[in-house]
């Protein structure tokens, strides 16, 4: 891609603001809230903005590529959509405008357990794709789901291991929002018995361990990643136990309430996984600049979660779309003025720890 100056699209905030209007307010709280006092939610996006970077210059940056690989999936663009719950309340279209969207900016979306639309319904429109993973009470619930996305062309497994139980979020009173059934079930109706208790069911299951890295890859015969890791010791177990690569994340700071920034909690995990799979990251990401950083610390690629659901209930797909676009102009720009012409050439030199977490500007 020639370097240009980003095209001034929609911005973040003004994504978010737009979703605020449109938005019903427990819909938005839904997705906007983190657990306890939000402390992990609200340091997110201000510690990757910790970082500085140290620029090379004279070095041709004339044409700047994004393109890269994952687990073999050839991507135009490391920035791709997380796994997040029940589209439906964003937008009329849910998941099959997200996955359209990312589609058409050649980026990878990751499908949630908890969508809003029929599997087979989402494949049909996405372009390459992962399936997000809770290991539900009922185990068989999983494994049908399981085997349904592989079916349907899901290229990988992403497995939740942050949620044993779902976090308080305080802001909310505490309260999980309601989800139409119609909503909540569309995956799973089919599999339940008659008369079942649902929520004794579908919730996810506390008990597993990391034996069920390899069920996962038995049931589908697909490569599984672990999401939810904050530590290098942690990335190593998973490694070990066969995971194909991990996600750092602390689940939008929707979890356990002071968990470390994905930002900082990155370098570690890089450096304890030392190449032998790939390692993204998800949290608090914002902006081209941002996912610079992300790729210098040695993340193979990033998950963009709430700024896409609100490019979705702002815009639809094109605001999907839109917002993948402009980041990759942001990445594509930044990349020039720190003098790297690939991904190849993005490493830790770049960058410099920041000693505070600084307050963000719009």
């Amino acid at each position: 891609m020639t370097t240009t100056t980003p095209r001034r699209s929609m911005l973040p905030d003004d994504r978010e603001h737009a979703a605020r209007e449109l938005l019903p307010p427990e819909v938005y709280s839904y997705y906007a809230a983190g657990s306890g006092s939000e402390t992990t939610v609200h340091e997110a996006a201000r510690a990757w903005a910790s970082y500085r970077l140290r620029p090379r210059s004279l070095r041709d940056v004339a044409h700047v590529s994004t393109t890269t690989e994952l687990l073999g999936t050839p991507l135009a663009s490391p920035v791709g959509v997380a796994p997040m719950a029940f589209h439906g309340l964003a937008h009329p279209d849910a998941e099959l405008a997200t996955a359209a969207g990312t589609a058409r900016a050649g980026s990878l979306f990751v499908l949630s357990t908890r969508c809003s639309r029929r599997i087979e319904d989402v494949a049909a429109v996405a372009g390459p794709w992962w399936f997000q993973v809770y290991v539900m009470k009922d185990r068989s619930l999983t494994r049908a789901l399981v085997e349904r996305a592989a079916a349907a062309g899901a290229r990988a497994l992403v497995l939740t291991v942050d949620t044993p139980y779902v976090g308080a979020k305080r802001s909310v009173g505490g309260v999980r929002i309601a989800v139409p059934p119609e909503q909540f079930l569309v995956n799973l109706a089919e599999h339940l018995p008659e008369g079942a208790d649902v929520p004794a069911l579908t919730e996810q299951d506390p008990s597993v361990d990391a034996d069920v890295i390899g069920w996962l890859h038995e049931v589908s015969g697909l490569p599984v990643l672990v999401k939810g890791v904050l530590r290098g010791d942690e990335a190593v177990r998973l490694l070990d136990a066969g995971a194909a690569g991990v996600v750092v994340s602390n689940h939008g700071g929707r979890q356990l309430d002071r968990a470390l920034p994905a930002a900082l909690a990155l370098p570690e995990v890089v450096a304890a996984v030392g190449g032998r799979a790939p390692v993204l990251v998800d949290g608090g990401l914002r902006s081209g600049l941002d996912v610079l950083v992300a790729l210098a610390l040695g993340a193979r690629g990033v998950l963009l979660g709430r700024p896409a659901l609100w490019a979705l209930a702002a815009e639809g797909a094109d605001g999907v779309e839109g917002l993948l676009e402009q980041v990759r102009a942001e990445l594509v720009h930044t990349m020039a003025l720190a003098g790297s012409a690939d991904l190849t050439s993005l490493d830790p030199s770049l960058v410099v720890p920041g000693t505070t977490l600084p307050e963000v500007r719009a």
